[in-house]
């Protein structure tokens, strides 16, 4: 009796500590797509080190086993093992240098490589994951050949925990050259809002391009289908890949290439969550603030040149937009 009394304490100390959880303070990110989300450059020692604990990947394949629906840092790889660097690795460690201290972030991925953004749809998954090759079913497999489904129970769990602030989509290799891809998107992004019961107006989505065409990108042409989601959804906004290094099949990003676009996907949300009246790091430590013509990263690396997003010059952690 005497046990049973002492587990139950337990119980209920561990369900306090999930209700004692600023939820505000605690941002939940949505992470969907292709081979470019999941992560296809391996990730070197600078991605592994300094990755804060205010930074969270959430587990959500087959093979994470009975680590599957639990935190941990988000030390790379994020979507599951056997995966690479990714642009939310840096999407997330930028948002954390950026938001007040007390602030988590916290990501969900979900991704398939080489898939269509109908593997996102519920009543189109399951005929589209019979027709493909079978390394791909494997991958679906890991997600019970329902990814969408996968990704609404992760995302149940999570909020236990805090507040779904954004979608991150980067998928359009495969299909993103047609008016039917933007309204499959809508149609995800939308039952995604739906079966969460989530605010449409709090939840942008975020679209990244594919590799640009300054880098010779295999499929470029999508990025002129991408461009156009803002004009089917209000609330979608998209990520420029100018200038990001490709790996060398011209297809995937480079190491670099990931951190730049993280970065770039980080430096807008950041900018939509300031507008919506959250907290964020007024002012850092002073680097070298005597001198003020030098720029650094917020990972304290110099710069030649300010780049899009935030940066310290001056010793100030300043917004640079253009």
């Amino acid at each position: 009796m005497r046990r049973f009394c002492v587990f139950m304490v337990l119980v209920a100390l561990a369900v306090s500590s999930v209700h004692a959880i600023d939820k505000e303070k605690n941002l939940i990110f949505l992470c969907i797509g292709q081979s470019n989300m999941e992560g296809n450059a391996t990730p070197e020692s600078q991605d592994k080190t300094g990755v804060s604990n205010h930074f969270k990947k959430m587990y959500v394949a087959n093979s994470d086993g009975d680590n599957i629906y639990h935190w941990a840092t988000a030390v790379p790889p994020l979507a599951r093992k056997n995966t690479g660097l990714t642009p939310v690795d840096y999407f997330g460690r930028y948002l954390v240098d950026s938001l007040a201290k007390d602030y988590y972030v916290r990501v969900i991925v979900v991704a398939i490589a080489g898939c269509s953004i109908k593997i996102f749809l519920p009543d189109k998954c399951e005929d589209y994951i019979k027709g493909e090759a079978d390394w791909m079913q494997n991958i679906a497999a890991e997600y019970d050949n329902n990814p969408y489904e996968r990704l609404i129970a992760a995302a149940k769990e999570a909020q236990k925990y805090g507040n779904i602030r954004g979608v991150l989509l980067h998928q359009g290799e495969t299909d993103a050259y047609s008016d039917e891809w933007l309204n499959n998107v809508k149609k995800v992004y939308v039952n995604i809002i739906r079966d969460l019961e989530l605010n449409v107006n709090d939840v942008p989505l975020l679209a990244g391009e594919v590799v640009n065409a300054d880098q010779n990108g295999q499929c470029a042409g999508a990025n002129t289908t991408i461009n156009k989601l803002p004009n089917v959804l209000k609330t979608a906004y998209v990520i420029s890949s100018k200038g990001c290094p490709a790996g060398a099949d011209n297809l995937h990003f480079s190491a670099e290439g990931y951190r730049m676009l993280g970065k770039r996907y980080g430096a807008k949300m950041f900018q939509i969550l300031k507008e919506k009246g959250v907290a964020t790091r007024s002012s850092v430590e002073s680097v070298e603030a005597s001198h003020s013509d030098i720029i650094y990263d917020l990972s304290g690396r110099k710069l030649d040149a300010p780049t899009i997003g935030l940066q310290i010059i001056g010793g100030k952690k300043v917004y640079y937009a253009e």
